[in-house]
């Protein structure tokens, strides 16, 4: 049973084209939904996308910092008691360390993140075509 203007009638009583009206009307209403549901889904993995990426953006630093002023005062520091070859080794290994644990952070994130597909929507949509091949 289906109400039109208030009253019940039998949809077997209504017509064609309102039917179809009606179905059109009550698809596109659900297609809407399913965007916005997409949209929000979307947004709060983009979030988490950016922590993931913020580590990887703090591994860069960390590489870059391997070519800087403090990468050459450790090394000074270090020639007093090594070879200068030895410090310079030695303080490149600790800055590639650094950015590998940075890198791995970042991963970790990204990972947590899971596919950047809208899941909620993709499940809604399955159970959506299933219950309108039901109907049939």
């Amino acid at each position: 049973m289906a109400t039109t203007n208030g009253t019940q009638t039998d949809l077997r009583a209504r017509r064609t084209g309102e039917l179809v009206k009606d179905l059109s009307s009550q698809v596109s209403r659900l297609v809407r939904q399913e965007i916005e549901l997409a949209k929000t889904e979307v947004s709060e993995k983009g979030k988490k996308a950016g922590a993931g990426a913020g580590m990887f953006g703090g591994a860069g630093v960390a590489g870059l910092l391997m070519l800087g002023s403090l990468t050459a005062t450790l090394i000074i520091a270090l020639a007093i008691v090594l070879p200068a070859w030895a410090s310079a080794l030695i303080v490149t290994a600790l800055w590639g360390a650094i950015a590998g644990l940075l890198a791995l952070q970042g991963r970790n994130k990204m990972r947590e993140m899971g596919k950047p597909v809208p899941e909620m929507t993709v499940e809604t949509v399955k159970e959506d075509v299933q219950w309108l091949k039901n109907r049939r």
